[in-house]
């Protein structure tokens, strides 16, 4: 199988171009029908596979419809523990290598997920087609070259994050900065690599947006030192800073990355893309392509060269969308069964929970990533991509991911809030955008009597986080540096609920005819409807006795 990085040696541009990107070519028609064929392939495989059989119920479906009609959504439980024991026997491919992100503290560590060989080659071209796309001038042009110079700013290849630059390295040949990164800690690995960027250039870069906003920001702030002696005993890189010093004094600021170089290719993605896309933009010159997805799956869409909506991939996963008004149904009542529909039928300036099943012998099936999308528009008119557009808009389930705070869940909120020692009734969490940066916001219903400020209840609820952190080991950008400072972020914000708010939510819930087992409310990530009940104030009318002349009017 051709790959792409012998189209590249070659020159063969437009093969190049039509094997990593020709998908934005394709009718919706003709990307429906590549999912419901290779899904029909897939189903096979999972019909041999003892785990692909588990988490159908032993149904056997024969068309794509009996698929989505028969077998229950799953989530990561549904995968234990075969996944976390790395169990090859049961799957319906061999992998060829394993990737994880972090799981579910007091469940599971990790979430590992296997790759097969079918569906790593069919995901190289898409890491192809992303770092062409992201070369792309306004007009389209990319740009033909191997060995552009990459700063090592991403995880390694066995994180899912990390997988994606190793894909995109092996089919484009990007050479990584620095060459040697063993046993090094993240910040000497970007200190390295800045050296060696300063004499040999810098053309790439990628990685989670805050995490590039914040080596950018490091730089801003002298974090990342420059040894004099290393500038002095390299011509080139004193050439570099002594330029890139210039340009900044003539602006008036501090030096900034994007001084010293112009890089060509610049890839993000993560829940916090859109919050800080505008400071990467700003400290290294050029807006990130965005791209959207997860460890479960690779890569489900991508931005173009006009950096506005991205445009879902055909060929790694079967796609299926949960109406938001059926996630709030379920929301309310996790026994009921969510209804899904398919790309040809979503509905633009909607909201949609997304769900995947990996093709190519992937075991992913009917998986809820716990991600909600909005589809923006239904083509790209601009463009011509007549394929929906789409920006991720929340998580749908109880995670809660924060810069400078790490992957929280229901449990660790929970026990940050009780360990307080503040009187509470109950509480709702979720993430939010305040002042252009992600923060958690709490909203805790006080027990009556109990008066606190809003500013203390959030600085006693940090401190707890940052003891916990000890304890669960969360917050997973500890390892990057003191994000917290250096970005200048508040991560807990705290608004009091009024008075009897969770009461009056139960007895509004009772009052509509909800079962007892649908008035449980969820903590993390309530919904819109749901929030702005419990922000409603509780009205109580007190009853006054009518007076003899009201009485004989009546």
């Amino acid at each position: 199988m051709t790959r792409p990085i012998e189209l590249l040696r070659q020159s063969r541009k437009e093969e190049l171009w039509q094997m990593c990107c020709g998908f934005l070519n394709l009718s919706l028609e003709q990307f429906m029908t590549i999912q419901n064929r290779l899904l029909l392939e897939q189903i096979e495989l999972l019909k041999n596979s003892e785990l692909g059989r588990r988490l159908m119920h032993g149904v056997m479906p024969e068309t794509v419809e009996e698929f989505r009609q028969q077998v229950p959504l799953t989530t990561y439980t549904d995968y234990l523990p075969e996944l976390v024991q790395k169990n090859e026997d049961v799957l319906p491919a061999k992998p060829t290598m394993w990737v994880h992100t972090v799981g579910r503290i007091g469940e599971y560590n990790f979430k590992w997920v296997p790759l097969p060989e079918r569906f790593l080659c069919e995901f190289e071209r898409v890491a192809g087609g992303i770092g062409l796309l992201a070369s792309c001038n306004s007009q389209g042009d990319f740009l033909m070259k191997e060995h552009l110079k990459t700063l090592a700013t991403m995880a390694s290849r066995d994180y899912g994050s990390g997988i994606v630059a190793y894909l995109m390295q092996q089919a484009l040949g990007f050479d990584l900065l620095p060459c040697d990164m063993a046993e090094m800690t993240f910040q000497e690995r970007v200190e390295a690599g800045f050296a060696e960027a300063l004499s040999r250039g810098l053309d790439a870069f990628g990685g989670l947006p805050s995490i590039l906003a914040y080596v950018g920001e490091m730089f801003r702030q002298g974090a990342i030192r420059v040894d004099t002696r290393f500038l002095l005993s390299h011509p080139r890189a004193f050439a570099c800073f002594l330029k890139g010093l210039i340009k900044s004094k003539l602006a008036r600021r501090s030096l900034l990355p994007k001084d010293l170089w112009s890089a060509k290719v610049v890839v993000g993605g993560g829940a916090d893309s859109a919050v800080f896309r505008e400071k990467v933009e700003e400290l290294w010159g050029r807006k990130p392509l965005e791209i959207y997805g997860a460890t479960e799956g690779g890569v489900y869409a991508t931005q173009t060269w006009d950096r506005e909506g991205m445009t879902f991939i055909p060929n790694l996963n079967f796609f299926e969308f949960i109406p938001e008004r059926e996630w709030f149904k379920w929301q309310l009542d996790h026994s009921y069964r969510p209804k899904t529909i398919l790309l040809d039928e979503v509905k633009a300036g909607e909201k949609y929970e997304i769900v995947l099943t990996n093709f190519h012998g992937g075991i992913m099936t009917r998986y809820r990533i716990g991600d909600v999308i909005e589809i923006t528009s239904l083509r790209n008119e601009k463009l011509n991509i007549d394929i929906p557009q789409m920006v991720f808009h929340s998580r749908a389930d109880d995670l809660i991911d924060i810069a400078g705070l790490g992957r929280l869940t229901e449990k660790v909120i929970g026990e940050a809030v009780e360990n307080t020692g503040i009187p509470y009734v109950d509480w709702v969490a979720r993430k939010e955008i305040v002042g252009s940066k992600p923060v958690l916001h709490l909203y805790p219903e006080l027990e009556a009597g109990y008066i606190a400020s809003e500013e203390s209840l959030a600085t006693a609820i940090r401190e707890q986080f940052k003891k916990l952190d000890r304890k669960y080991r969360s917050n997973f950008y500890r390892l990057i540096g003191d994000m917290e400072t250096v970005l200048d972020l508040t991560p807990v914000q705290v608004t009091l609920l009024p008075r009897g708010a969770f009461s009056s939510y139960v007895a509004r819930r009772q009052s509509e005819g909800a079962s007892l087992e649908s008035l449980r409310l969820p903590h993390v990530n309530p919904s819109e409807d749901v929030l702005s009940l419990l922000m409603t104030p509780r009205v109580e009318v007190e009853a006054v006795p009518a007076t003899e002349a009201e009485r004989a009017a009546a």
